[in-house]
């Protein structure tokens, strides 16, 4: 593998990270049962460089966790067989 720069690292292991983490909120009537959500617990500069580049869509600011675009969840994939990391 070849190396990389640290900031492309961070923005590709947090997305990752979002990834694996993952959940579903169930009982929400604006939430789509099948929408994959992720905390927000992350650099907000890195968020919004994710969410400029339609990989996760924020929603409001005040809200707790994005949601994983099918971008998002298309790359992430990509990014498991790159740091050859199983997928749940």
């Amino acid at each position: 593998m070849d190396k990389i720069k640290p900031r492309q690292a961070v923005n590709e292991l947090t997305l990752l990270l979002m990834y694996l983490t993952r959940f579903k909120e169930l009982g929400r009537a604006s939430l789509d049962p099948d929408q994959e959500l992720a905390w927000k617990g992350y650099s907000f500069e890195i968020i919004n460089k994710l969410a400029d580049e339609d990989l996760i869509w924020q929603g409001s600011r005040h809200a707790k966790y994005v949601m994983l675009t099918d971008k998002g969840m298309l790359q992430a994939r990509e990014l498991l067989d790159r740091y050859n990391i199983s997928d749940w």
